[in-house]
């Protein structure tokens, strides 16, 4: 497996970043979502609310990068994997927008709170599965005829694929309550951890999963990860998944703060790494490449430099917004 670094390439790793950016951001977010019908009524669910009420709506700038990096740098993966998963597009979208409606209505209409609280788990949960079914349904292939999408409306819809979206879910959810174990006290506390460690088994479990299958899915992933070299290169990436985890548990056990949210980061970056070894060098697997992809040079140069005025603004912005609602949230308010 070799990587050369041309446009192509440097576009591909800045839509990695971008995703990875808005699976470990908004992937809290919406982890939170899934936990909150968990947490009582009250005090409990305000505290969960306001740990991400000042940032919520920032990390979801990563997604508007991911998705428009991949219309502009590869319009022909874009072309492909959107007619082939517009059913969990359309989804996905539809459970952040009830969930974004649920963040403001929820406070500034009382009287049916408890309707604005299922919608906010609604909306998270759906968008969570949503997401996790995009990633199977991509991994298992997607049907490419004559530089279009051949299959069906429910090509995407399979054993495998319903595995990885569970699986997205679970580590939502593994995400969202180590972020809260940095953000809630009392009784919201106690119970984030009890709910961390049954997330964690559930999301360590998916990801063995899922591992073991994906090389079956295709000869390059099975070639990967079990022919040699490749199988000595990366035989790190599983050990260092058990260690984490090893690491994660115990954190948990203690009822430390901020190392349980870091090993979570460090599992979703491992699996995002075992990703791109498997999927490397297609944007669409087994069918594009990312040169076959790519947008005409000239485009790519340009919006590089766009990428490279705006990314730091980014990273900037969201840095501050978290170092001003840094600590414990309480139950005050989002008003």
């Amino acid at each position: 497996m070799s990587v050369n670094l041309d446009l192509a390439t440097v576009w591909a790793f800045i839509i990695a970043f971008a995703v990875l950016m808005y699976v470990v951001m908004d992937g809290f977010d919406l982890g939170i979502g899934i936990l909150f019908p968990a947490f009582r009524p009250g005090e409990e669910r305000d505290q969960a609310m306001n740990a991400i009420a000042p940032v919520w709506d920032g990390n979801e700038t990563w997604l508007v990068l991911g998705g428009g990096g991949l219309f502009a740098a590869f319009p022909l993966a874009y072309a492909v994997v959107l007619p082939a998963t517009y059913p969990l597009v359309i989804a996905m979208l539809l459970g952040l927008v009830f969930r974004g409606v649920a963040f403001e209505f929820r406070w500034r209409d009382p009287r049916h709170r408890a309707l604005w609280d299922m919608a906010f788990f609604a909306g998270s949960l759906v968008a969570a599965l949503a997401q996790g079914i995009i990633l199977g349904a991509l991994l298992q292939g997607i049907r490419v005829e004559g530089r279009a999408y051949a299959g069906g409306w429910l090509d995407w819809l399979s054993p495998y694929s319903l595995l990885t979206g569970v699986g997205v879910v679970c580590g939502y959810a593994l995400l969202g309550a180590c972020w809260l174990a940095i953000k809630v006290e009392g009784s919201a506390l106690d119970r984030t951890i009890r709910h961390a460690r049954i997330a964690a088994l559930a999301t360590l479990g998916a990801m063995a999963a899922v591992s073991l299958a994906t090389p079956f899915l295709a000869g390059q992933y099975f070639a990967r990860w079990f022919q040699m070299p490749m199988l000595v290169a990366l035989a790190p990436v599983p050990v260092a998944t058990v260690a984490i985890a090893v690491l994660l548990w115990r954190a948990l056990g203690r009822r430390e703060e901020w190392p349980p949210f870091l090993y979570a980061l460090a599992l979703f970056g491992l699996g995002a790494v075992g990703l791109g070894v498997s999927m490397w060098p297609y944007v669409v697997p087994q069918s594009i490449t990312i040169w076959q992809a790519a947008a005409p040079e000239r485009s790519q140069v340009f919006m590089l430099v766009g990428v490279a005025l705006v990314m730091p603004l980014i990273l900037a912005y969201t840095g501050w917004a978290y170092w001003v609602f840094r600590g414990k949230v309480g139950d005050h308010g989002y008003h």
